[in-house]
């Protein structure tokens, strides 16, 4: 009736519905197998899939530890190192020691050179006693520790000290910048009484808690009892050691004997014996001697190991070391074919690059320069003959050279379109000698390298006054960096040749192959580090799966180390009485020399200014050698990094060194030393950031001047320089103010170097105009290499 429009009601529902209508709404079971996601079943395996990664992932790690627990704790693992440091002067190591050997050597059957063996323990372990006082000695202990055993007195607490004096607390530091393996504490000097001594133990866990990890257990040392707990705990414990010691295999040397080479002289065969420890050792593998140098191996000799645990009867364990030693069980030599070879310097050929012949032209000018040269009058000491003053040599020729090199960097602009022709103003300016020789001092005074290098050609008085000068250089340069004063006696022309001017520090462009000196002939670069990083790393897994050249871990060998310096070999057997002498091998390309670029800190402990170019010893993981940094900015933003003359405290900077190559990640400790009678000190901390010679570091210095009349936006500044021609030398460079005014040079006035400047605002009386000029720096190449060697 209404059509359409009709209303139409929902349906009944009665109770007597059919099981049809009821069901209408599901789905049949036919349909939904139809429907159904077609990945179910797959999601289904992929979980299994999942579980069972899951698991294989669990028994992996299972069996990894269980490998990793035999190894360290088995009878083929190395000798464990203890190293006991005193916190403090006043406590007693010697006694410690004592009571932990006996109870190791079973009433001393098991003592046995260069470990302790225990049969009830079932553990071989070396005991050092850290010399409080000596950091190197100390450091080179901890290198090498698999656990440090911190000792600590009780009866401290009543002294100033407090349980840890400023000695303890500084090798702590330098401990933590290693990288810290397993620790313990053990207090010794404990009341016997019950009570008091857990009340003493809870003072002296709470004062000491907050400088140890938070697994650092803390052990009562006095009694057998004591010392027993802790030796049981200490043969279950599984040991943590720093990532970078398992890197490379190394060696702590128990034994240190030479040979003489009669082939070569001055040379000799350095024999180290001791455990093969963290990674297989190949004989075709560069080795390197901590403090002596990198080396070749010409032999290595499978011993019997002297400490074994699997000797039954204790008379036999009291055989001599020489007759140990003297059974030879195999002896392993290099293949010429694959051995590294110890390249250390790249040789570069000076005829290697495009040579032309002089034209007809250039050599009558040679020829008759050479005779003015001739007719020039010489300026003799009175009473000098003619045949006397022919034996006097000129240095003009060296004078004029260098001045001439330094002008061919004349003062350009990186924009193309405000780039300066310096080629046809350089043909203005030539040099006369005494110019030249001015130039070349005047450049030299401001290099940042230290002047205390000829310390032995000076005075008490005059070393005092250079340590003066580089502390007010200091001060100076955190007050008013990078402001440099122009010469009144030298052209700024000539006296900055060498620097120019950029539009943009960050956007700028700078050729990281234009006017690279000397040093970098002599150097190696990388494609690809990255890349190679990894090649190198495989190659070394490779190599320790061939047993024919390999000494596995926990060997005990003699390395015999070809052409070591006789010298260095006696240095050698002296330091063996304080600290341990160690070895590690090398990887590939690893005695190659490149630029190597730290992050490096100042270290709270160095107060005195730390200039760079200055000496310093590297200890790089366990490599150690001589290097004279130059530190720069970290700028993530830009290709150019700003150069610092000084280290500043409180913040990390790069250090750029002709360096060694070495693979990251290692951690760095810098250390200088003031003279030959006073050791060496920890100036900074850090770790090995990359290898590149392509890093741009830009040495930046500001020419400051001072508004004399100003007129709406136009200036006359007086001070940046002292003649005209220098600010037209200049002109193209742009100008800016300490108060954010920004502008160019317009003209001279004057004959005093005034000049007339446009700015982009007023400026202000109490301003301060700027000129900012750049030059690349680069390391200095050090005199020697390694500490022991000599230069």
């Amino acid at each position: 009736m209404g059509g359409a429009r009709a209303q139409v009601n929902k349906a009944h529902k009665t109770r007597f519905a059919s099981k049809s209508s009821r069901n209408v709404h599901k789905v049949s079971s036919k349909d939904k197998s139809r429907i159904a996601k077609p990945d179910r079943n797959l999601t289904k395996g992929a979980r299994a899939a999942r579980l069972q990664r899951n698991k294989m992932m669990r028994e992996q790690k299972r069996d990894a530890l269980l490998k990793e627990k035999r190894a360290s704790s088995g009878s083929n693992s190395p000798p464990r190192v203890i190293v006991l440091f005193g916190l403090s002067g006043s406590v007693d190591l010697s006694a410690l020691e004592q009571d932990l050997l006996k109870l190791l050597s079973a009433d001393g059957t098991g003592v046995v050179y260069p470990a302790v063996a225990s049969s009830e323990y079932k553990l071989r372990a070396t005991v050092l006693k850290a010399p409080h006082g000596d950091l190197l000695a100390c450091m080179e202990m901890a290198k090498v520790a698999d656990l440090i055993a911190f000792v600590t007195s009780a009866s401290s607490s009543s002294e100033e000290d407090c349980y840890i004096d400023a000695f303890g607390s500084h090798c702590l530091s330098i401990f933590r910048a290693l990288g810290l393996p397993s620790t313990a504490v053990l207090i010794r000097d404990l009341p016997s009484e019950l009570k008091k001594k857990n009340d003493s133990k809870k003072v002296c866990t709470s004062s000491l808690a907050s400088e140890f990890p938070e697994d650092c257990k803390f052990y009562p040392a006095d009694t057998k009892d004591d010392l027993h707990k802790f030796l049981w705990l200490f043969k279950e414990q599984r040991f943590s050691v720093p990532h970078w010691r398992n890197q490379r295999p190394y060696l702590m040397a128990q034994k240190v004997d030479m040979v003489a080479d009669n082939s070569i002289s001055g040379k000799c065969t350095l024999l180290l014996s001791g455990y093969i420890r963290a990674r297989s050792l190949s004989v075709n593998q560069l080795v390197h001697i901590t403090g002596a140098g990198d080396f070749q191996l010409s032999k290595i000799e499978l011993l019997k190991d002297p400490c074994s645990l699997n000797v039954r009867k204790g008379g036999d364990l009291m055989e001599s070391d020489d007759m140990n030693e003297a059974q030879v069980i195999s002896c392993l030599t290099p293949d010429p074919m694959k051995q590294e070879p110890l390249l250390v310097e790249n040789v570069p050929d000076p005829l290697a690059g495009e040579q032309t012949w002089p034209t007809e032209a250039e050599m009558a000018e040679a020829e008759r320069n050479q005779e003015e040269r001739k007719l020039k009058r010489k300026t003799l000491p009175k009473g000098t003959s003619e045949y006397q003053a022919a034996w006097i040599v000129e240095d003009s020729d060296a004078d004029v050279s260098e001045s001439e090199n330094e002008e061919d960097d004349g003062m350009v602009l990186d924009e193309g379109e405000n780039a300066f022709n310096s080629q046809g103003r350089m043909d203005e300016f030539e040099l006369d000698d005494d110019q030249a020789s001015l130039a070349l001092v005047s450049d030299e005074e401001t290099e940042t390298h230290s002047m205390m290098m000829d310390g032995e050609n000076l005075t008490r008085e005059q070393m005092e006054e250079e340590i003066r000068k580089i502390k007010e250089a200091h001060a100076e340069d955190e007050e008013f960096p990078d402001e440099v004063d122009t010469p009144l006696d030298v052209p700024a022309r000539k006296r900055f040749a060498k620097y120019r001017g950029l539009k943009s520090f960050r956007t700028s462009s700078w050729d990281p192959k234009e006017s690279l000196p000397q040093e970098y002939a002599r150097i190696f670069a990388f494609d690809n580090f990255n890349r190679t990083q990894k090649h190198v790393l495989s190659r070394t897994r490779e190599m320790e799966q061939n047993l024919d050249e390999c000494i596995p871990v926990g060997s005990y060998a003699r390395l015999h180390i070809r052409e070591v310096p006789i010298g260095v070999a006696n240095k050698l057997n002296l330091v063996t009485k304080t600290m341990p002498v160690t070895l590690c091998g090398l990887m590939q390309h690893e005695s190659k020399i490149s630029v190597l670029h730290f992050s490096l800190k100042k270290h709270d402990s160095y107060t005195a200014p730390i200039k760079a170019k200055e000496e310093m010893i590297f200890n790089l993981g366990f490599r150690q050698f001589v290097a004279r940094p130059i530190f720069s900015s970290d700028s993530f933003n830009a290709d150019k990094q700003k150069m610092e003359r000084f280290l500043h405290p409180g913040r990390f900077s790069v250090a750029s060194v002709y360096a060694p190559i070495s693979f990251p990640p290692l951690p760095l400790i810098a250390m200088k030393i003031k003279d030959d009678a006073t050791p060496a000190t920890v100036a900074a901390i850090g770790s090995l950031r990359s290898i590149d010679p392509d890093r741009i570091i830009l040495k930046k210095i500001i020419l400051t001047g001072y508004p004399q009349r100003v007129s709406k936006q136009k200036a006359t500044v007086r001070y940046v320089f002292h003649n005209p021609e220098d600010v037209r030398w200049f002109k193209p460079v742009e100008v800016w103010s300490k108060c954010g005014r920004r502008g160019r040079i317009k003209e001279p006035v004057g004959t005093h170097g005034a000049m007339k400047c446009i700015l982009n605002g007023v400026l202000q009386q109490h301003d301060t105009l700027c000129m900012s000029l750049f030059k690349r720096t680069y390391p200095r190449w050090p005199e020697k290499w390694f500490p022991m060697t000599d230069a």
